[in-house]
């Protein structure tokens, strides 16, 4: 069975509502017991001990006794629950309680033995008679008998305020455990609604509604971290729908477009409206292959972020190897009046050697394309450490801050005109991200509008 949040934070704060308020009515009761009793028997032989005293005060000498201030004392006592017998030194009774009035002298010792089985039900009590000398001028003149109901005697007064204080107790359990059922059930309702509203929220990401968010906050820092978890996974699926669109729309114009072409010069072609001659052949080869090398690299794109993806590392020199792909662009770069520089000293490094050609030439290709004629190119390769930084930077056109996030995700291009001179699907700054991470390094990028581009590479050299 299963039982909410809300439910199960409630039921704990009055488990340990009513498991504290259990225990220290335990403890104090074991406590206070041992204590009270301990009171009860020190102030019953404070209060025998008075007696004896006064008793004492009542000899003349010589045997004789004020026997009526003795019979007062005795009275008095046994108003206040003491059965006293006095003896003089030969045994003689100077005065009885139990003589003086015998059925009040029973009916204190069935009070006596009432009160102690209420409170203490297995003490197994009985009636005793303690005895106490009486002294004159250091002298044994005689005995005082106190009768009481053992082991404890329990007054009325004793009872009323043992009782009391446990219905104390019992109150302050009662008001424990309602005061933790409302603190309970509030924590609760605080802990359970975020919690609630990020399940629901995620219910609607499942759904495929990515743009909930949720707003509500709270003191908890780890239900801050569920919640701002949730936001931004909301956002990063947001993002990546919108992408997910985006490219399906991108790669239905990059097709439409050779498609169309191809479509209009071979039905011209067919109906005879034009001469099949090798110029318009050449115009429909030129669009077939342009289809063909984006479906190539869509295929390269897979290949490379595929699970089975495997690198053939050697150790060899990226200055070398930078260096001859420049020569190789050097011609495109002179076409179209623009300077390529490379600074840099040899710089060994453990990698695949064709992927990192791969990864130099789409970043070159990427800034003849945005660099306008007269502008520069710079490429430099330094080491830092165990990591290599590959810097590629032009001052072209540069690209939107709020384009900057996406360079590299599959078909995204920043030039939303799509101007075919540009080129390219927006595949190769994807291929370029993935196998610098394949080889455990990453890209960055860095631009400004009409100030240019920078891309940083940091590889581990790993040698």
């Amino acid at each position: 069975m299963k039982f909410s949040l809300r439910i199960k934070l409630s039921v704990s704060y009055l488990l340990v509502a009513v498991t504290s308020v259990v225990l220290a009515m335990m403890l104090t009761n074991m406590f206070l017991d041992s204590h009270f009793r301990k009171y009860v028997n020190q102030n019953q032989e404070k209060r025998n001990r008075e007696v004896v005293t006064a008793v004492s005060q009542q000899y003349l000498g010589d045997g004789k006794w004020n026997t009526e201030m003795v019979e007062a004392i005795g009275v008095s006592a046994l108003e206040n629950g003491l059965i006293i017998k006095v003896k003089d030194i030969s045994g003689r009774v100077i005065w009885d309680a139990t003589a003086h009035n015998n059925g009040m002298c029973q009916r204190i010792i069935e009070h006596m033995a009432r009160n102690v089985s209420r409170r203490y039900p297995d003490a197994g009590g009985s009636y005793t008679e303690i005895p106490y000398e009486v002294t004159y001028n250091q002298k044994s003149v005689g005995l005082v008998e106190i009768g009481s109901y053992g082991p404890y005697y329990l007054s009325d007064n004793d009872l009323a305020f043992i009782n009391t204080l446990n219905k104390i107790l019992i109150a302050v359990g009662v008001f424990s455990v309602i005061f933790s059922l409302v603190l309970g059930s509030i924590m609760a309702k605080k802990l359970s609604q975020p919690i609630a509203r990020v399940i629901s929220s995620a219910q609607s990401i499942a759904r495929g509604y990515f743009s909930d968010r949720i707003t509500e906050k709270s003191t908890t820092e780890e239900i801050c971290q569920l919640t701002s978890t949730i936001n931004n996974l909301a956002q990063t699926l947001e993002n990546q729908e919108a992408l997910r669109k985006k490219m399906s729309a991108d790669m239905a114009h990059e097709l439409r477009t050779p498609l169309a072409t191809l479509q209009s010069h071979m039905e011209a072609m067919i109906d005879g409206i034009w001469e099949t001659d090798a110029d318009r052949l050449k115009s429909c080869y030129e669009e077939i292959i342009r289809i063909n090398k984006m479906v190539g690299d869509l295929e390269k794109l897979a290949k490379y972020e595929s699970e089975g993806f495997v690198l053939d590392k050697t150790v060899f020199d990226m200055s070398a190897l930078i260096r001859r792909i420049i020569c190789n662009f050097e011609p495109e770069f002179k076409n179209n009046g623009i300077e390529i520089a490379f600074e840099g000293g040899t710089e060994e490094i453990f990698a695949d050697k064709d992927k990192m050609s791969q990864v130099i030439i789409n970043l070159l290709s990427n800034a003849l394309k945005y660099t306008q004629e007269g502008g520069k190119v710079e490429i430099s390769a330094k080491s830092k450490g165990d990591v290599l930084e590959i810097r590629v930077k032009d001052n072209g056109q540069g690209i939107p801050e709020e384009d900057l996030p996406f360079v590299f995700e599959r078909l995204y291009r920043a030039d939303k005109s799509r101007n075919r001179k540009t080129g390219g699907a927006g595949i190769g700054l994807t291929i370029a991200k993935t196998i610098v991470e394949a080889h455990n390094g990453h890209i960055e990028v860095y631009s400004k509008i009409n100030e240019g581009t920078e891309f940083l590479i940091t590889l581990p050299k790993g040698i």
